[in-house]
Formats: structure tokens, C-alpha cells, sequence
């Protein structure tokens, strides 16, 4: 293998290796974005371990419903006046790119009070291990045709079951061209 190829393969392993550990969370579950059911954001948010990489998903009525991201202090004051950002698709998917807190509310008066809002905490603690250097990988085999997996018990559909079958071959045809 070329020596100026060796990053070119180092960035699509360490590509790899973040996509497949991300997960994509769907706010409230099956429930969604809404202020109907009585869903409990705070205990939902509670039960997941969020982690750089990950999308979280808004999914409701985009004719009675928003999504806003905003500090603290107007989460904690349901103040929707100066949001950080907006969303109004009913169909927002938000990748989580920092550490910390990530607060977002509904927007239309009333909701916010009525509990439509969430705290998504990615722990300062979380620990990513870091990837092998690529000389040290070995391509991966050959892998037969696998059925994904239903959701796992959190709710989270893990992007390893969409990209492991996929990225292993794709992986394995660039180092089979690089060599």
C-alpha cells in the first residue's frame, strides 16, 4: 500500500468506527413529540445514555407542534421568545456533535408547561475507545447476507446493524484497491 494512502484509510476506519457506535433516538418513543399521553420527557431522557454522534429524532404534527432548542434558563422557564434554533418539519432529526446539555421545547404556548420538553445530557464522562491504528486492522471477512436486528430495548436503532454489513465490504474493497 502506497504511504500517502495510509490516511486516507485511517480517516474512513475512524469514520467507520464513529458511525457505528452512534444511535438515532426517537423523542417519547412511539408516542413522539406531543402533548397528548402524557409522556414523561424527563424519564424518557433518563433512561438513555447519549453519546457524541447521535441523532435525536422529533417526530409530531408539525401544525400543532415545534421543536426549540434553548438555554437553560428559558427550559427552565418555558420561554420560547429567543430560541437557539428551530425546527418545524415533524420529522427533525438533530445530531448530537457536543458534550453537556442539549434543551428543547415546544414553542406553542402552553405545551412547554404542559411538560413537551427535553434535556438531552451527553455525559462529560462518556468514553469513546479509541480506534486501532489501520496497519494494526485486519481486512474484515467475508460476511453473508445478516438480517438486521429489530430495536434494541432502549428504542434506539444503532447504526452498527445498518453499516456493519455494509462498511466491513466497503472497507474490504478499499484496502483490496489500495494494495
Amino acid at each position: 500500500m502506497e504511504k500517502r494512502a495510509l490516511p486516507l484509510v485511517f480517516m474512513l476506519a475512524l469514520l467507520f468506527f464513529k458511525l457505528s457506535n452512534a444511535a438515532v433516538y426517537k423523542v417519547g418513543d412511539s408516542g413522539g413529540w406531543t402533548t397528548i399521553g402524557n409522556i414523561d420527557y424527563k424519564l424518557w431522557a433518563a433512561t438513555k445514555t447519549f453519546q457524541l454522534g447521535d441523532t435525536i429524532l422529533f417526530e409530531y404534527n408539525p401544525q400543532f407542534h415545534n421543536v426549540m432548542r434553548v438555554t437553560h434558563a428559558m427550559y427552565r422557564a418555558c420561554n420560547a421568545s429567543a430560541p437557539i434554533a428551530t425546527y418545524t418539519s415533524g420529522n427533525d432529526s438533530i445530531a448530537i456533535t457536543t458534550k453537556g446539555h442539549h434543551y428543547f421545547l415546544c414553542g406553542v404556548p402552553g405545551h412547554c408547561q404542559a411538560g413537551q420538553k427535553v434535556d438531552i445530557n451527553v455525559l462529560r464522562t462518556t468514553h469513546q475507545p479509541a480506534p486501532a491504528p489501520p496497519a494494526a486492522v485486519p481486512p474484515p471477512p467475508f460476511v453473508p447476507a445478516a438480517k438486521i436486528p429489530g430495536s434494541s430495548p432502549n428504542n434506539a436503532v444503532s447504526l452498527k446493524s445498518l453499516t456493519s454489513l455494509l462498511g466491513k465490504f466497503g472497507l474490504t474493497m478499499l484496502l483490496l484497491f489500495l494494495s
